[in-house]
């Protein structure tokens, strides 16, 4: 990486404030020859490697004919996401959005207008008082799915944790946040169907300069899964906008009754987007991160013994409920620690509406910001021995003394993604269900690796075999 001498500039437009002469820098560069032979062979490892060689200064990645700022240290992170989000927008046609536009469109998972009127009428199902009011049903949907591994425990019949995640994770929140209008094998083939769309965007993201137009690797698996999708949910859709009510509170339900800022109502296509999003949303997220829970704990036996212990003094021999989430401290420590390494939001491309200068580098407007927990969440400027495995560092006291970007998994400011607490509720509710009625061991001990796709996914499959705990609730 090279860095030029600092350069005297006059005077800048910055937003709407005029800044007076200041001392900036070009950008450092990371050369081509260090990402695109890496980012082909292992995108996730060679993504990592672009953050420490920035050091945690703004830097351009040389791809080519494009070369987007690197974004990587809290300070710089706190004033794209938060001080300056107006500035710093998740532009249609950047980096990640263009080709994932095609699945969700306009709505909650874009910006301007659409993305206002969307938050504002979905907001509301999401607040952490709310949700709280709700862990008592999903506890018990999560219950209810957990029971069908009583069978394969008692034989010793192996199985795919991804697999039963989503079993667990679509029928509690089909049934809590969707009222059941979309059935869990309809989920399941969604969630598969998201999992195609996922990977196959990837060549698109990886060559963000190549048009729409153009075909490329992945696009007829894209257009077949979208396809899908909206043969399964727009019947549902459409039926709920004629039967829908005051009384109602499901998502789909919520969009059609909802008003936007000038008192109308969402139209058809907006409905379908944000269905499509928050279907995502609700389930990916805890689904991909378990799956690397599992062989990490048995690799540490003093972590998993700790999580064990906890689970069994609150939860002890009874169903889990909402008066034990709270005292399931070091549980929440491990999903901290799952989400540094694996945050499923692991891209989050801003555009600059106008000039600005995010540590002493100019950042012209029209500029394509790269920011990423993968990144940041693994950097040994900001973090110790990022590599491994240690809840620990989420302990309250370290907590308090790191910076607030320095862990983002959510995202952060006015965007930072409205279903976090939705997540640390029903990951916890999973683990401890599972933990206090069986332990397990894998198939293959090692912890798999990471394939980078529109959301982060194991490169291999979880396999696990279940053994009951003595007087365990059943």
């Amino acid at each position: 990486m090279s860095k030029s001498d600092p350069a005297p500039l006059g005077p800048v437009q910055v937003g709407a404030e005029h800044v007076t002469t200041v001392q900036t820098r070009r950008a450092g560069t990371v050369p081509l020859r260090h990402t695109v032979p890496g980012l082909l062979r292992d995108p996730a490892r060679t993504l990592v490697e672009c953050g420490e060689r920035s050091g945690g200064e703004v830097v351009k990645i040389n791809l080519g004919s494009f070369r987007p700022f690197l974004i990587t240290h809290p300070d710089h992170l706190q004033r794209v996401l938060r001080e300056k989000s107006d500035n710093y927008v998740r532009a249609g046609d950047g980096l990640q959005w263009r080709p994932l536009k095609r699945l969700f469109g306009d709505g909650i998972l874009g910006d301007g207008e659409h993305w206002t009127n969307s938050r504002q009428i979905l907001q509301p199902l999401f607040t952490a008082r709310r949700i709280d009011g709700l862990v008592d049903r999903l506890a018990v949907a999560i219950e209810e799915s957990i029971d069908e591994l009583a069978e394969p425990a008692r034989t010793g019949e192996p199985v795919d944790m991804g697999d039963v995640q989503a079993q667990v994770v679509c029928s509690a929140i089909m049934r809590v946040f969707f009222a059941d209008k979309i059935s869990v094998p309809d989920a399941m083939r969604i969630m598969k169907a998201q999992d195609q769309i996922a990977w196959s965007v990837m060549p698109r993201i990886l060559v963000p300069w190549a048009p729409l137009v153009a075909p490329m690797p992945g696009d007829r698996t894209f257009r077949r899964a979208v396809q899908l999708i909206d043969d399964l949910l727009m019947p549902t859709i459409r039926a709920a906008r004629e039967t829908v009510d005051e009384g109602t509170d499901d998502i789909i339900s919520t969009l059609w009754r909802g008003r936007t800022e000038d008192g109308g109502r969402l139209d058809e296509r907006q409905v379908r987007n944000d269905t499509v999003a928050m279907v995502a949303t609700t389930t990916e997220t805890t689904i991909s991160v378990l799956t690397w829970l599992w062989p990490h704990i048995e690799q540490d036996p003093a972590i998993a013994a700790r999580l064990y212990e906890e689970i069994d003094q609150v939860v002890g021999d009874q169903p889990v409920r909402r008066e034990h989430l709270r005292e399931l401290r070091y549980t929440r420590q491990v999903l901290d620690e799952l989400l540094r390494l694996y945050p499923i939001g692991w891209l989050f491309p801003r555009t600059a509406v106008e000039e600005d200068i995010i540590g002493g580098v100019r950042i012209p407007a029209g500029s394509t910001l790269v920011v990423s927990p993968l990144i940041t969440q693994r950097m040994s400027q900001f973090w110790d021995r990022p590599e491994v495995f240690d809840p620990d560092r989420f302990s309250p006291e370290l907590v308090r003394k790191r910076p607030k970007y320095a862990h983002f998994p959510f995202g952060g400011g006015p965007h930072q993604c409205i279903g976090m607490h939705l997540f640390y509720l029903e990951a916890t509710l999973i683990v401890a269900t599972l933990l206090s009625r069986y332990r397990f061991r894998l198939s293959r001990p090692s912890v798999p690796g990471i394939k980078v796709a529109a959301a982060l996914r194991p490169l291999e499959r979880v396999e696990v075999t279940l053994r009951p705990v003595q007087g365990a609730a059943a």
